[in-house]
């Protein structure tokens, strides 16, 4: 009775619009005082919850991306793209995704994308006469190849939750991110063809030296973020603040774009994103106690493996319920709620919790191009000036090359343990 409460209490409060952190912190808070239990363990496992090393990662993350979009680096890295592969049918639709794996590689994050390349991009191609639709949906689409490149925000924080390293996590992201942007790439080069877009001259390669060397210093901050990490030289807190201190040098020494009231600025909105995120964090350890505490994990896992036994069955079931939920919740939400109740499950199943982490935030990013949260669609259209339900109809066949991918991740568990394995095991 008391659970079932705990979850109606929840939902309701998420779906009346009460911030992520006060629905799981108020209905743990009610769950315990019906439970009888002293009020103290609310604080205590809160503490507990962010009272973790690899959570030091966050701030300087974000404020990574945060340097590097205010220092103008995107622009930079947008006519490397186009040097690149501009050349190709459809040329921008190519810089797009390869703009968004280079950037991946710098924020972690979907929206960071989104906001701050997307804007550079879309007006890129309308100018260019691609069409408005198009030009929508493979940004959004793209977008999601962030969190799954490292360094990636959703992966520090399922690794905390999952107790599973991070490290690992980050090389597993390497490969399905990278079989992310081949496959949206293929979908563009099939417009391309149907709707005769236009591209860039031949390749240059004057050009593509010209931009490479413009954009060599931020280039290299992917190196030294998932290099330091997979050759053992940094930690991912260390990479993060490694990254953080590059950025600054780039920004204040290199270039000269950043002052001390924009580096002001980035502090605050990091500090802001940062207590944002720590509480959802903190607000998810109580949570997660009380689930642990009464078994739900074992009673889900019981119940799913009592209506069948079947390896492949029980991935859908849980590929779907995810789905479902990353269509109505935030993805860091998703992850501090999903994570203990489905991992056990996936792991009795044979799953190792590096490759569900994989498939669990991939299934996740799906849910931010779909609504009605939907948060990478809400930043589009505010960027692009093109009304929400517009861009959910222009994302939506992007979204066939992405759940291709992600079901290949599911039973090719290959694709996403190869390198961790190679590097950590």
């Amino acid at each position: 009775m008391a659970l079932s409460l705990l979850f109606f209490i929840l939902f309701f409060l998420l779906f009346a619009g009460a911030p992520v952190a006060v629905a799981l912190g108020v209905s743990s808070l009610i769950f315990i005082l019906i439970d009888g239990l002293p009020s103290v363990v609310v604080l205590h496992n809160m503490v507990n919850g962010i009272n973790s090393f690899p959570l030091i990662a966050v701030p300087f993350f974000i404020m990574a991306g945060h340097l590097m979009n205010t220092a103008g680096i995107t622009t930079k890295i947008f006519a490397f793209a186009r040097a690149a592969v501009g050349w190709m049918y459809g040329g921008l639709g190519h810089v797009n995704v390869g703009a968004s794996v280079i950037f991946a590689g710098m924020s972690g994050a979907a929206v960071a994308d989104a906001g701050g390349l997307g804007n550079i991009e879309i007006k890129a191609m309308r100018d260019a006469g691609y069409d408005t639709d198009f030009s929508v949906g493979i940004t959004a689409a793209s977008s999601t190849i962030g969190p799954i490149i490292p360094p990636s925000l959703p992966l520090v924080v399922y690794g905390v939750i999952a107790n599973t390293s991070i490290g690992q996590l980050f090389a597993a992201g390497l490969i399905p991110g990278m079989l992310m942007a081949f496959s949206l790439m293929i979908m563009v080069a099939f417009f391309a063809k149907l709707r005769n877009y236009p591209r860039d001259d031949r390749f240059s390669p004057r050009l593509f030296l010209k931009t490479f060397w413009h954009a060599i210093l931020p280039l290299f901050t992917p190196l030294i973020i998932v290099g330091g990490i997979l050759t053992g030289i940094f930690t991912p807190t260390e990479a993060a603040i490694a990254a953080v201190a590059y950025s600054l040098f780039l920004g204040v020494v290199v270039y000269r774009t950043l002052d001390l009231r924009r580096i002001l600025r980035v502090s605050i909105d990091t500090v802001d994103t940062t207590a944002s995120i720590m509480m959802i964090v903190a607000a998810s350890a109580i949570f997660a106690w009380i689930l642990t505490a009464n078994q739900v994990a074992e009673m889900f896992a019981g119940q799913l493996l009592g209506f069948t036994e079947n390896r492949v069955a029980i991935m859908l079931i849980i590929m779907l319920i995810v789905l479902v939920v990353g269509c109505f919740m935030e993805t860091l939400a998703a992850i501090t709620i999903l994570t203990p109740v489905l991992l056990p499950v996936a792991v009795q199943i044979g799953v190792d919790p590096v490759h569900f982490g994989i498939i669990l935030i991939l299934n996740l990013m799906i849910g931010l191009l779909t609504p009605p949260v939907g948060l990478v669609l809400y930043v589009l259209a505010k960027v692009s000036d093109v009304p929400f339900e517009r861009c959910v109809v222009a994302t939506a066949p992007f979204l066939i090359p992405l759940i291709f991918v992600l079901f290949l991740l599911t039973f090719v568990p290959q694709l996403s343990m190869w390198l961790p394995t190679m590097l950590y095991r």
